[in-house]
């Protein structure tokens, strides 16, 4: 999330680490300007279609969550979501990232992109006819699976579009294109709910599993003809070393290694998202509206962040910056937590529709500083990593992203259900949300101050390219 460079500084390219990738074979010379990179065809067609996927992919996963909130009205069935997507990234990191270094990545994207659009229509199938609460769990095991070949191979293949010198705004770009995504996706959710009453009348959010389908289709007809310049390794017998290699190199680059821990302790404190539709239904009651709302709100902050940044020269303090974000995205958490008729309205007298807005923009403002992290920590990893391990190290950052993102989601969902109970803060549901939400809050500076202590060289980053 920061960056910046003085004489005590760490040099840009540590001594001892590869290069940084090189412009692609028969590029121009780079140009220059913020949007200069999206001249570039290939970059350019990538990026719309992982946007569309996202879309959809957003809107999925909105639509699992008010789906099963509605049919169980647990917070445990929430929190089981996030439990069946890391299990297949715990299980499938190691090889997804060997496939990512050994395969075409293109390829790779491909098949992962069928996968999900496969998988989508069995959600559609299985909600239009209400089954079992199990399959849906079922489905978001093989939606975890397909993601964990995907984002490794992603991640790397971008380096192969774009020069050097615009390595990182593609990679801000890239997250403005999926923080955009996270924007339009729970507001697209709830217009197609709102278009297909019936479906809500059953408790089902088929309409939208559909069109996630569609969406991963048009992804995969937008990057089938993209030219990528990756030169796959030669096969070798597979050993436990080879694919073990990506966890090696992070543990031996402690900027690498501090940064994704920072990013995998924050987002498992402090991340909320997943308990979202209990505040929506059980503390400011809205409907699928204000679910899509407060699901809309951090995706409008990292984009408008990602716009600012886009429009700056890279960040001269990274390392700084980064830590002062995620420190400041567990203090907006807290007060998210807080600001409801439950909490801080016993003594500021505002209305329970003015609480939600104070809540949604604590959000925005949680999404913002986020960008930043996500903005560093991409752009570090695919600078001071090889080419030829890009794939397992990114396999091992997906894996801690990744299983943060999920195992979070499940600490949230436990921690609101064992607080369940009758309070003087309001319904027994409310109650758990909000010492969930709260004290992952805190959890999250407490890390920002451990990182800080642990690894002194991210303080002193300098220069983001």
């Amino acid at each position: 999330m920061h960056d910046e460079e003085s004489p005590e500084n760490l040099p840009d390219e540590p001594a001892g680490q590869s290069a940084a990738p090189s412009a692609p074979p028969g590029s121009a010379a780079v140009e220059t300007g913020a949007y200069a990179v999206l001249r570039n065809a290939n970059f350019s067609r990538y990026l719309i279609g992982r946007f569309v996927a996202s879309l959809g992919q957003q809107m999925l996963v909105v639509a699992i969550d008010w789906e099963l909130y509605q049919r169980t009205h647990s917070a445990l069935a929430l929190a089981m979501v996030g439990l069946s997507l890391m299990v297949p990234m715990i299980l499938f990191t190691v090889p997804a990232g060997h496939f990512a270094d050994t395969f075409n990545r293109k390829h790779i994207i491909l098949i992962s992109t069928l996968v999900l659009t496969l998988t989508s229509v069995g959600l559609a199938l299985g909600s239009a006819w209400l089954f079992p609460v199990g399959w849906i769990y079922f489905f978001l095991f093989v939606i975890g699976a397909a993601r964990t070949f995907l984002w490794p191979a992603s991640a790397a293949f971008v380096t192969g579009l774009v020069p050097l010198d615009q390595l990182a705004r593609a990679i801000t770009f890239n997250s403005g294109a999926f923080q955009a995504s996270a924007v339009a996706g729970p507001a697209a959710f709830g217009a197609v709910l709102a278009l297909t009453p019936v479906a809500v009348a059953h408790n089902s959010a088929w309409p939208v599993y559909a069109l996630n389908a569609l969406a991963s289709l048009v992804c995969f007809a937008l990057v089938l003809p993209i030219r990528h310049a990756h030169k796959a390794r030669p096969a070798e017998p597979v050993s436990l070393k080879i694919l073990a290699e990506g966890f090696r190199f992070v543990f031996e680059n402690k900027i690498i290694l501090g940064t994704i821990t920072l990013d995998l302790f924050a987002v498992l404190l402090g991340g909320a998202v997943t308990i979202l539709p209990m505040f929506a239904n059980d503390i400011f009651h809205t409907g699928p509206g204000g679910l899509g709302w407060l699901r809309n709100a951090m995706a409008v902050g990292s984009v408008l962040c990602a716009l600012v940044i886009a429009h700056r020269p890279p960040l001269q303090k990274a390392g700084s910056a980064m830590l002062w974000a995620v420190a400041i995205f567990g203090l907006a958490t807290i007060l998210f937590g807080l600001a409801n008729t439950n909490c801080l309205g016993r003594w500021i007298s505002l209305s329970n529709a003015a609480w939600f807005w104070v809540a949604f923009t604590l959000l925005a403002l949680a999404g913002a500083v986020d960008n930043i992290s996500v903005v560093v920590r991409h752009t570090l990893v695919q600078i001071l990593t090889p080419d030829e391990k890009r794939g397992r190290v990114s396999a091992v950052n997906s894996l801690f992203i990744g299983t943060s993102n999920e195992l979070g989601g499940f600490r949230s969902g436990i921690v609101a259900f064992l607080f369940t109970t009758p309070t003087m803060l309001g319904t027994a549901h409310a109650t758990g949300a909000i010492i969930s939400t709260v004290s992952g809050g805190i959890g999250t500076i407490l890390v920002v101050l451990a990182v800080a202590w642990i690894w002194p060289e991210i303080r002193r980053y300098g220069k983001l390219g």
